[in-house]
């Protein structure tokens, strides 16, 4: 299974990401996007956790030296909070439990609408 999903509007079948980064293990938790000099324009991570939770999903911005656009998902894929992070700002947290979050550039936010549907399907590459 490749470490890489495209992430899709369910309903409208665009690309939201054209490549996030499957994140499920601790150290990639761990590690996320802290000391990343940038970050690609249509990549990002897709960090997952074993339940819907506001805590297991909140974020921190330490280390952090650019903004980033944060999508939180429900255990469906749909979309239940999103938020432009800023660096070092030390809490970010969805309004609602999420499943999974996406971390990638600014303009993932006008991609997105809280309520959409995302699908992610493994990346060829």
């Amino acid at each position: 299974m490749s470490d890489w999903r495209v992430l899709r509007n369910a309903d409208t079948g665009d690309v939201v990401l054209a490549r996030a980064k499957w994140c499920a293990s601790y150290w990639c938790h761990l590690k996320g996007l802290q000391f990343a000099p940038r970050l690609p324009h249509s990549q990002g991570l897709l960090f997952v956790t074993d339940r819907e939770s506001v805590v297991q999903t909140a974020i921190h911005m330490f280390f952090m030296f650019f903004t980033i656009g944060v999508v939180w998902l429900d255990a469906s894929g749909r979309v239940v909070d999103k938020k432009l992070a800023k660096p070092w700002r030390p809490y970010y947290a969805p309004a609602s439990p999420a499943r999974y979050y996406v971390e990638a550039n600014p303009d993932i936010l006008d991609r997105v609408n809280i309520g959409d549907r995302l699908q992610f399907h493994e990346a060829s590459g």
